[in-house]
């Protein structure tokens, strides 16, 4: 994982300088999320790894499925992709996109999970506090597992707060055998 991440990071940081550096941002992140579900594809996963194809097949095959959704410059960098056989990169250049993206724009996607439904007023108090902490623009999706018991466990990217009874749970377990 770590490898792949390796990889696409300078790509998906040219991508993203060229967007900004363009005004176009929003528009790349947009094509990238259709070149990503593409790539994805089982189908598409097959060509991209034929070694029957050149990289010049693979480009235009890729750029061709992608169609009017795409634009020249995001085609000029599946070529670019392809001649250095990086296609299969792709989701992991948009997620690392779309991670540059969020941090120009001081935002961060954070996920709520509860062991039950939370009212909107609490999920709104909760990303509030979590906006004034994090310095960002907090964008919330909550669910529920009812294997927490209760309280709450919360992702904000790499940031984990573990406020569940389970997590409580198990640090308690730990104290306990060392």
């Amino acid at each position: 994982m770590a490898e792949l991440s390796t990889l696409a990071r300078p790509y998906a940081k040219a991508a993203f300088e060229y967007a900004l550096e363009k005004s176009v941002l929003a528009e790349w992140a947009a094509q990238l999320t259709t070149l990503s579900a593409v790539v994805e594809h089982e189908s598409m996963a097959q060509v991209l790894v034929n070694p029957e194809l050149t990289n010049e097949q693979q480009a235009s095959t890729l750029s061709d499925v992608c169609g009017e959704n795409i634009g020249a410059e995001l085609k000029n960098f599946i070529s670019i992709l392809a001649a250095n056989k990086r296609l299969t990169l792709v989701p992991e250049i948009h997620k690392q996109f779309e991670l540059y993206k969020a941090n120009q724009e001081k935002s961060v996607d954070v996920e709520v999970i509860s062991a039950f439904e939370l009212p909107e007023e609490t999920v709104t108090q909760l990303a509030s506090a979590l906006g004034q902490k994090l310095a960002r623009q907090v964008k919330v999706s909550s669910s529920t597992d009812s294997d927490l018991l209760g309280g709450v466990l919360i992702r904000a990217g790499d940031t984990v707060i573990d406020g569940s009874v389970r997590g409580r749970l198990n640090k308690l377990a730990e104290a306990m055998n060392s």
